[in-house]
């Protein structure tokens, strides 16, 4: 693997954390996806090796579920679970239609005691650009940021109920083809845009 594991581990950790504090603002993760010669889910490999280890719980959605679930646990010995136990959760762009809506509603949000024992979801999407399908507002957005997400997926009105009692709710980041990542923690005030005519 041509994956630096310390360095560039380190530089994805760096984007992770920098997507987090300012939501709206598009991380490029290609250059180190790019590193890895496992072709199947890619991005994802790359996430598990920058966030897992064998504390961690995650979920796979997708048609090669066993196959990247093992590729994964391998790597990092973190464990495979059942959505409502897992820490992570990763809907890849081939998995049913309403998986990301599922994973959402069924995903652990945590409890007034230990919020942060909560999931957070990383989905596949075909494109996601800067513009003015959605307006983000809250903590690290100066006033607003715009964002459009292109998927076919239904999931911002299940987000809106998981995340309606803070502090508990889920953090939901998205990862287009091109490695763009788009991260919205549970903070994020979403609403959509709409055309006046």
């Amino acid at each position: 693997m041509k994956l630096d594991m310390v360095h560039d581990i380190q530089t994805v950790y760096r984007k992770l954390v920098d997507a987090m504090a300012r939501p709206g603002q598009l991380a490029d993760l290609s250059k180190e996806a790019a590193l890895i010669e496992e072709n199947e889910a890619r991005p994802f490999l790359l996430l598990a090796f920058t966030l897992f280890d064998q504390e961690v719980t995650f979920k796979v959605f997708s048609k090669r579920e066993a196959a990247i679930s093992k590729l994964i646990h391998q790597y990092t010995n973190a464990r495979p679970a059942a959505i409502e136990e897992a820490d992570y959760i990763f809907v890849l762009a081939d998995a049913e239609k309403t998986a990301l809506k599922g994973a959402i509603e069924r995903a652990k949000h945590g409890t007034l005691k230990n919020p942060h024992d909560s999931a957070t979801i990383f989905a596949e999407v075909d494109e996601i650009t800067n513009t003015s399908t959605l307006k983000l507002t809250g903590p690290g957005i100066q006033s607003e940021e715009q964002v459009h997400v292109e998927t076919e997926s239904e999931w911002l009105a299940e987000r809106q109920v998981k995340n309606k009692e803070y502090p508990l709710g889920v953090d939901l980041m998205f990862i287009d083809r091109r490695q763009q990542l788009l991260a919205l923690p549970r903070t994020t005030q979403i609403t959509i845009n709409r055309v006046i005519v």
